[in-house]
């Protein structure tokens, strides 16, 4: 007797219920995550940085050499509320100097639910293939310090944390998941 075929089985779709901001020092895996928990539950997500650059017509290094980090932070700020208003809520990876300003930290807590995706700056280092684009770990102790120096800025701003040490991505993006659905933030559909 032949046995039916079966049916491949299909992920459940979900919904957000608010923006989720993806907050944490360079090679966190914020982008990674974000990109991956939006194809595992079919939402959409949205790099910060990316969307600075296409609102602004000019890369992110640009703005720094021309106008000065306080200039770039402002719009950070900014398109953390433009962001936060569509319509559909998304997945939101943000750079890592988002927590630097008090607006920006603001509107993280107040606009969305904000996970910190925790790393140390070694293993940050070590996750960092091409250094050539990340020239902060040219020198492991700067960036020893400066993550050092923002941990407690993430702390505030972070509803949730999951420590990404020692975990390989399909981990952190389950860790993710599971616990925006405990949190009522990632509902199925």
């Amino acid at each position: 007797m032949a046995h039916p075929a079966k049916q491949p089985s299909e992920r459940p779709r979900f919904q957000l219920e608010r923006p989720v901001f993806f907050i944490g020092f360079m090679g966190a895996g914020k982008s990674t995550v974000a990109r991956r928990l939006a194809r595992l539950c079919h939402v959409s997500s949205l790099d910060l940085d990316t969307y600075i650059e296409r609102a602004s017509d000019k890369r992110i290094r640009d703005v720094f050499a021309e106008e000065g980090e306080e200039a770039f932070r402002k719009m950070e700020a900014h398109a953390l509320r433009e962001v936060a208003a569509f319509a559909s809520p998304m997945l939101v990876s943000c750079g890592g100097g988002v927590i630097t300003t008090p607006e920006a930290r603001q509107a993280l807590q107040e606009l969305g639910y904000t996970v910190l995706l925790d790393v140390d700056a070694d293993e940050a280092a070590q996750r960092i293939s091409d250094k050539s684009t990340r020239p902060l770990f040219q020198d492991v102790e700067a960036a020893r310090q400066l993550c050092h120096r923002r941990r407690p800025l993430y702390q505030e701003a972070a509803a949730a944390v999951v420590d990404t040490r020692g975990k390989d991505v399909f981990r952190i993006t389950c860790e993710v998941r599971d616990l925006l659905i405990r949190e009522g933030v990632l509902c199925k559909q």
